[in-house]
């Protein structure tokens, strides 16, 4: 579906469902008047409903990082859940041209559905929906894998992560045995533009809208880490401090995130070769190298194991994927089951 903009950066009529934009077309610009009439409209009714509950729907804009996407429309990835609708919301009434894309994993069989349940309720705001179907198979890992085709439709799409997914992420890298680096969580920025936002708020700003939102049954599935740590763990350490945990450990990504980038600055110093730095940073650059290039995360362990092969500690180490690191006079190579190099990394 095409963004839901004319030449000129305006609403298109055709895509607004609800009103009959049609009859009031003529050549004074009445339907785009009065479709800029009743955004406004909307946008008032929100604001006095986030007020009666103490929310300020300017506040919220400013403590986001939707202007770092200036004039560019807002490309969001919508579930159709409260969250990615509430970020489409909010980017809508920062005055924003925004345009959805949602993934399909036909996970459920009604998924199929959801597409258009998520442009009809976002049209009268003017926000269209591209739509992607892939087909995942049943088996191991399921939602990691769900994870790495959902973040390729999206490319470089804005997250609707808040400051409660930031927490998640940093417990769950902890549980995963990464690092000081490693646990860092996401960086803010037009990728993750509302890390400074509560989930509760983005949930109120739909209640305000009165829009239509899908509860996703898979968010609530044991079988997934993240789940059991929104609701068990984070509860649990909530209750043993007594105190709300969430900024707190959004406190913590952020300290890591400035440990990394001292860490790069460090490096970038001078060239350094992997086998002449340190276990801890060694292990730094390994992380780095394989997650841009192989796309993988992987876990401290994985990292020490791979730093020995490249030591001579350790003939050989298999990671994730039948992916077998071998030391090759003066590289690490990354090899499949089928004997295919993946990756030739200098050391």
């Amino acid at each position: 579906m095409a963004p839901p903009y004319d030449e000129e950066g305006n609403v298109c009529p055709a895509l607004i469902g609800g009103y009959p934009f049609s009859v009031l077309e003529a050549s004074d610009g009445t339907a785009r008047r009065y479709s800029r009439l009743m955004m406004g409209i909307r946008r008032e009714t929100i604001e006095r409903e986030l007020n009666t509950h103490g929310v300020s729907l300017p506040e919220l804009i400013a403590r986001s990082d939707l202007d770092q996407w200036g004039s560019e429309p807002v490309r969001i990835g919508i579930s159709g859940g409260r969250d990615s609708m509430g970020l489409a919301l909010l980017a809508w009434a920062n005055n924003q041209r925004v345009i959805g894309i949602h993934v399909d994993h036909g996970l459920r069989t009604q998924s199929h559905l959801e597409g258009a349940r998520i442009a009809d309720a976002l049209s009268p705001y003017g926000i269209g929906i591209v739509e992607y179907r892939v087909a995942l198979q049943a088996g191991g890992n399921l939602e990691d894998r769900a994870r790495q085709v959902r973040l390729a439709k999206l490319g470089d799409a804005a997250t609707a992560h808040t400051m409660d997914d930031q927490a998640e992420t940093v417990l769950a890298n902890l549980l995963r045995g990464a690092g000081l680096v490693g646990v860092g969580g996401m960086q803010p920025g037009r990728r993750h533009p509302i890390l400074g936002l509560r989930r509760k708020e983005l949930h109120l700003l739909c209640d305000a809208a009165r829009i239509w939102s899908f509860d996703d049954p898979s968010n609530v599935d044991p079988r997934f880490v993240r789940n059991r740590v929104r609701s068990e763990l984070l509860p649990l350490a909530g209750g043993i401090v007594q105190r709300d945990v969430v900024p707190i450990l959004a406190r913590t990504a952020l300290r890591s995130q400035e440990y990394q980038e001292a860490i790069e600055e460090l490096l970038s110093v001078g060239s350094w070769r992997l086998t002449e730095l340190p276990p801890v940073l060694a292990r730094h650059r390994l992380n780095e190298a394989i997650s841009k290039s192989l796309g993988l995360r992987l876990d401290s362990a994985h990292l020490e194991h791979i730093r020995e092969v490249m030591v001579g500690q350790r003939a050989a180490h298999q990671i994730v994927g039948a992916i077998t690191v071998r030391r090759l006079d003066n590289a690490l190579v990354f090899d499949d089951s089928s004997g295919n190099r993946l990756l030739r990394l200098p050391v």
